[in-house]
């Protein structure tokens, strides 16, 4: 396989991302001493920071309050919403639904019913009984009110005139009120403002006879509207959420420090792994400036080891509402690393001739992706190989009638076997060596200081999309913690090394 392919690694505004690294941040107050500017708010001296943060051994308040918990938990909360939003480039919200067969789902749908059932009943009275259909008329009618734009006056407007409540009440006491007709203008109303996505449920809707019927999939179709509307403003709103992100985490993380008696410890713990504390400023450096370059490389090195991280061991504080995502990404660099060793052994032994058909690899690769797709760790893996044994040897087989090769002989069959089998042995070199070049890979993204495309690793250009995706999701994470947290690091590597004479 070539080793002549280059990466692009997409951000969420589609174009090439690259990490803002602690050498990016501002470490210098107005007056030019040693300080950190975050709009208003600044920190004029290291120590004072130190001591806010809990980087000293300064005590922590003795009492806390249930409140100030309370309200720090909360904070985070708010801070991980804001925080999903802006390192998930596919980032939306979806409609909550029970489980099925779950006691809350079985309560619903019974209120559903009797709804619906109490409005078929006062309907089919005679004269009708309108109680239920003119509070169904009102919640529709702000339904539309809430899917609306501001600049939609004109449609408001005329919706407010149509869907008049003191009207339709008029109408139903003279017995002209006529549900079907407006049933057919709210849903015309709903084609003119739904996402196309929404065009098929309104078409059906159109079709539907039953008026019951009618209103149910409305409301349905409204609440998908609205949906659709809060998903389309965050894809407005983002870059001004990505802006003002930063600010916001750093001041939710400084009130959970507050309250916590060291709440860096795990994150201490991982940076210094890759400090040498023995290093001193040298003389023709600032100080400042040494500094911001050893966090640069101990952070770098110690975020390539999140995609690696022991089962056992806590993840740093500061990346807390990553964890599901790095345990995600975790899986999926192995699963890569995997597919990718047994890609390798079997080409080895396909020989030259195969190896060249492009469409014969694709094949290769399509099924080892699928047999592979869910396994998530060594045990899960040699428990697939078998199965993968066969079907690559099957695949092998076949290309070499279908492309008139050489065939495969029976003992060079279970040699093929017996080497895919071995890459369930946790110490397989092959294996060890795709895993370190991912690992070096994104190393090489995380350190780049442009927004050049990176030279994909010998061995894994049939999977280059999926190396992409994994990198692209990795990076933004990496990118936005060092936004955030540069401050924090800046001070556990300061108060780590010897201070200047």
């Amino acid at each position: 396989m070539s080793d002549e392919k280059n990466i692009s690694i997409e951000g969420d505004d589609n174009s090439t991302s690259r990490i803002r690294t602690t050498s990016e941040c501002s470490f210098t107050s107005d007056d030019g001493a040693s300080g950190y500017t975050t709009g208003k708010r600044q920190r004029t001296t290291s120590h004072q920071f130190m001591v806010a943060s809990g980087l000293t051994a300064a005590s922590p308040p003795k009492y806390v309050s249930l409140e100030e918990i309370m309200q720090a938990a909360n904070g985070m909360k708010d801070m991980a919403l804001v925080h999903q939003i802006v390192v998930d480039k596919d980032f939306q919200l979806k409609r909550a639904e029970p489980e099925p067969n779950s006691l809350q789902k079985k309560i619903r749908d019974s209120m559903h019913k009797a709804f619906w059932d109490l409005l078929r009943s006062e309907l089919g009275e005679d004269p009708p009984v309108y109680s239920q259909a003119f509070n169904l008329l009102e919640e529709i009618k702000q339904g539309l009110f809430s899917v609306l734009l501001p600049q939609h006056t004109r449609i408001k407007q005329q919706i407010s005139e149509v869907l008049d409540t003191d009207l339709i009440k008029q109408q139903a006491q003279k017995g002209t009120l006529d549900f079907k007709n407006y049933a057919e203008y709210v849903i015309s109303v709903m084609a003119k403002l739904c996402a196309p996505v929404r065009d098929d449920k309104i078409r059906e809707l159109t079709e539907t006879v039953d008026v019951i019927d009618t209103f149910k999939g409305i409301l349905e179709t409204l609440d998908l509207m609205k949906l659709d509307m809060a998903n389309f403003t965050i894809q407005v709103a983002k870059p001004d959420i990505i802006a003002a992100s930063v600010e916001l985490e750093r001041k939710k993380f400084a009130d959970y420090l507050a309250v916590q008696s060291d709440g860096l410890s795990c994150t201490r713990k991982w940076l210094l792994k890759y400090i040498n504390s023995d290093q001193s400023v040298p003389d023709n450096i600032e100080y400042e400036k040494f500094i911001k370059s050893v966090v640069k490389r101990a952070f770098t090195q110690a975020c390539v080891e999140l995609i690696d991280w022991p089962a056992n061991d806590e993840y740093p504080e500061t990346f807390m509402l990553d964890i599901d995502r790095l345990d995600d990404l975790q899986i999926r660099t192995y699963r890569l690393s995997c597919i990718a060793t047994v890609l390798l052994v079997t080409l080895s032994n396909a020989g030259i001739d195969l190896q060249s058909i492009a469409e014969f690899k694709q094949s290769l690769k399509e099924h080892v992706c699928i047999l592979l797709q869910n396994i998530k760790n060594e045990s899960d893996l040699q428990e697939a190989l078998p199965n993968l044994a066969e079907q690559l040897i099957t695949d092998l087989k076949n290309a070499q009638q279908k492309y008139e090769r050489p065939v495969l002989f029976e003992a060079a069959e279970e040699n093929l076997r017996k080497q895919i089998l071995d890459i369930g042995k946790p110490d397989h070199k092959v294996k060890e060596i795709c895993k370190q070049r991912v690992k070096d890979f994104f190393l090489d993204i995380i350190e780049s200081s442009t927004a050049a495309p990176q030279k994909v690793p010998s061995g894994l250009t049939a999977l280059q999309k999926e190396l992409a995706e994994i990198a692209g999701q990795f990076l933004r994470i990496v990118s936005h913690n060092s936004s955030v947290f540069c401050i924090y690091y800046f001070d556990i590597v300061a108060a780590a090394l010897p201070k200047p004479a």
